[in-house]
């Protein structure tokens, strides 16, 4: 559709943002489900936690990196809508075969089919996002729909966890999966898809991927952004996918207590923390736009001795208090790292430089936290038994977040010198977002 055909007002376009956030939602719910079945999981195939690592980690983030990137390459060019109506029902379905797994490898291959449906959700909702919205509201905009994050985390431990305890963690899976073929027809009938480019003043060609990549490179701020999203994601991958293990195996919680305590902490906290990070790096990014590095730096800082004491004390009622602040402060990276990339390349390379974003963030985070986690639990066991996974969340925690503050802290430096490099970022007055 052209430019000049294409008109929707700010209610549709916060549907559109809504919708996508909804799907961004199911994302979530199905990537996250296997971490509050884990313990009766691992109870009934026989599994280690080197092998959860590698389920919810490594095997799953290699497939959904590999193929985000020639899907966002496709989006790039082609329908994002489709794609991502399309990417939301193989997920969904794949979901849902996981509850017919009978041993460790049939799970596995199932949990590899969500990854490679998962890859087509995020590249093109991004770069439909920044079709919907201009440069000044992306932070905010991207920041609401990273809350799909939290709110499915949040649903898939509350229901996984009853579920787990009532009907068993085989009907979990088939009920959280399910219903995201709905979804997907309903976005597939009632979304726009939006010209390329809208609010850009220059017609785009076609790029090549050499010449994506070599852009990518050539703004060292998106290079170091890039990192410390995925160091804060190695922290967080790797202490949230075993936190169902840790509060079951050191405080003693039941699944349904655990999916309870998970879903406000991390739901509700990371939630809230996404949305304000959008809102407060719009803000600040008025007066200098280094603080859209600077303040998930900052954030990530205070964070981490709240995470410290969630996995040091043995004071259950408190823990989850705390666990509250650390999900809160640490979830304020992604919306404003997401809009800083797409500031700094043009409207026919967004969905792939955010395949790249992603590539660098989920084959460290995601594919590294978990296992790492895993295998030190897993090493550490002979010295300390249960408490094994106690001691791998802290050294997860510690080497994590140091790496992300110090590289998100050069990121700042480095943007002040790019945004000047590329002009598509107005440093001298942004409006505040109207969503």
């Amino acid at each position: 559709m052209d430019k000049e055909n294409f008109e929707v007002g700010k209610s549709y376009r916060n549907y559109v943002l809504f919708m996508l956030m909804v799907v961004y939602s199911f994302n979530f719910i199905d990537r996250q489900i296997l971490v509050i079945l884990q313990e009766p999981i691992k109870a009934e195939l026989g599994l280690s936690d080197t092998q959860l690592g590698l389920m919810t980690g490594l095997t799953f983030a290699l497939f959904y990196v590999i193929m985000g990137l020639p899907i966002a390459r496709l989006a790039d060019r082609s329908n994002r809508r489709n794609i991502v109506a399309i990417s939301l029902t193989v997920w969904s379905g794949m979901t849902a075969l996981s509850g017919f797994a009978q041993n460790f490898w049939q799970l596995l291959l199932a949990r590899i089919g969500v990854g490679i449906g998962e890859a087509g959700g995020s590249p093109p909702s991004h770069s439909m996002i920044s079709d919907y919205f201009p440069p000044e509201q992306r932070a905010t905009a991207f920041s609401i729909y990273n809350m799909g994050i939290y709110i499915g985390i949040m649903v898939g431990f509350l229901v996984g966890g009853w579920m787990a305890d009532t009907l068993g963690w085989r009907v979990a899976f088939f009920v959280v999966g399910l219903p995201g073929i709905l979804l997907a027809v309903i976005l597939r009938l009632t979304i726009k898809e939006p010209p390329r480019g809208f609010y850009d003043k220059e017609k785009h060609q076609d790029v090549p991927l050499k010449a994506v990549i070599a852009h990518f490179r050539s703004y060292k701020s998106m290079t170091l952004l890039s990192l410390a999203c995925a160091m804060t994601s190695f922290t967080g991958y790797g202490t949230t996918n075993f936190m169902p293990a840790y509060l079951a195996r050191v405080h003693e919680m039941s699944t349904t207590d655990i999916g309870v305590a998970l879903a406000i902490s991390i739901g509700v906290g990371g939630g809230l923390g996404t949305f304000a990070s959008g809102f407060l790096a719009d803000k600040l990014g008025k007066k200098d736009i280094r603080w859209y590095m600077w303040m998930p730096a900052l954030m990530g800082l205070v964070s981490t001795p709240f995470g410290l004491y969630v996995f040091l004390s043995d004071d259950t009622a408190n823990i989850m208090y705390v666990f509250f602040i650390s999900a809160l402060l640490s979830s304020m990276y992604l919306g404003p790292s997401i809009a800083v990339c797409h500031s700094l390349c043009k409207a026919n390379m967004r969905a792939l430089v955010s395949a790249i974003l992603f590539f660098i963030l989920n084959i460290i985070g995601l594919g590294l936290g978990p296992l790492a986690t895993g295998m030190l639990s897993d090493y550490l066991a002979a010295d300390y038994g249960v408490l094994s996974i106690r001691y791998a969340l802290v050294i997860v925690s510690i080497f994590g977040s140091a790496l992300a503050v110090t590289l998100f802290y050069w990121a700042g430096k480095q943007l002040a010198i790019d945004s000047k490099k590329y002009n598509s970022i107005d440093v001298e007055h942004v409006e505040m977002p109207e969503l």
